[in-house]
């Protein structure tokens, strides 16, 4: 699908300080329709759905705090909670409730947390492969006492301070680790997609624009039992998406579906991670109807 060549203006906003970018893709008295990337991405991997979108939506699509053209938190940290916050910020600030959100991966995460929070400030949603790991490994994770947790936490944070960005001599090298991650990818969205992920350096080298902060796994966070409860509080109709060729496991197999009121899975064959990559014509014409 070709791009429409004009593309999305970029905009900035503030949440607890942080100057944080976001582009609006125009069409403002339309319906508003907010695009949250993944975590290590960025709000350009939604240029295909939000150009198939724009005419019909208002899309505005934000950089999460620490990735693409927004500023990264100072002390390193990146919660869940405070995602979750600077979503809640963008739709106070940009007055969009009741508004339709789709979430990618940790997007996901955090669109289905605010809108267990805030259930009526959300028309409909769409998470793909954002529901979180699976039972197996929570019940896992929460058998490791706390002092363990945190003491690999504090462990893996140090390595991560000491970590440099990883350079590429140009941008085709970094357009091969693109292609590497995502087979699925045709040669024209990996180019665009690396192009927007790159800041080039002083040197002519060109590096990942994420902070690898980013990378740390939070010791804590909300209890299993707290975020199913959020899950059902969802009043909107939810659609799980769902890659038969990805990693992540899926709720309607492993019975957390059980805990939305008013969700269905969907799941894409020839689709590993990035359903609204792998199968964007299938993902855009499931989404038309859904929306």
């Amino acid at each position: 699908m070709a791009l429409d060549n004009s593309g999305p203006t970029s905009r900035i906003y503030f949440s607890q300080r942080l100057r944080l970018h976001y582009v609006d893709w125009g069409n403002p008295g339309a319906r508003p329709l907010v695009l949250l990337h993944g975590g290590r991405d960025h709000c350009r991997n939604w240029d295909w759905v939000a150009a198939a979108l724009r005419r019909d939506w208002h899309v505005l699509a934000p950089d999460l705090r620490g990735h693409g053209d927004s500023q990264w938190s100072s002390d390193g940290n990146y919660t869940l909670a405070a995602f979750i916050y600077d979503l809640a910020q963008l739709i106070h600030q940009q007055e969009l409730a009741p508004v339709t959100i789709v979430g990618h991966s940790l997007g996901g995460n955090i669109a289905l947390r605010y809108t267990g929070i805030y259930p009526d400030n959300v028309r409909r949603l769409v998470a793909i492969e954002g529901v979180g790991a699976s039972p197996e490994k929570t019940a896992e994770r929460a058998r490791v006492p706390l002092a363990e947790r945190m003491h690999e936490w504090i462990e893996e944070t140090r390595r991560l301070s000491g970590r440099l960005p990883r350079r590429y001599a140009s941008i085709d090298d970094a357009l091969k680790r693109m292609q590497d991650a995502n087979q699925h990818l045709s040669p024209e969205q990996a180019r665009h997609l690396t192009q927007h992920s790159v800041n080039q350096n002083e040197d002519g080298t060109y590096s990942w624009k994420f902070d690898n902060y980013t990378r740390a796994s939070s010791a804590y966070g909300m209890p299993q039992t707290e975020i199913e409860q959020l899950w059902a509080r969802i009043n909107s109709p939810t659609l799980l998406v769902y890659g038969k060729e990805s990693w992540a496991a899926n709720p309607e197999t492993d019975g957390r579906l059980r805990h939305f009121r008013h969700a269905r899975v969907v799941s894409f064959d020839g689709a590993g991670h990035w359903v609204h990559h792998d199968q964007l014509a299938s993902f855009l014409d499931l989404l038309a109807d859904f929306l």
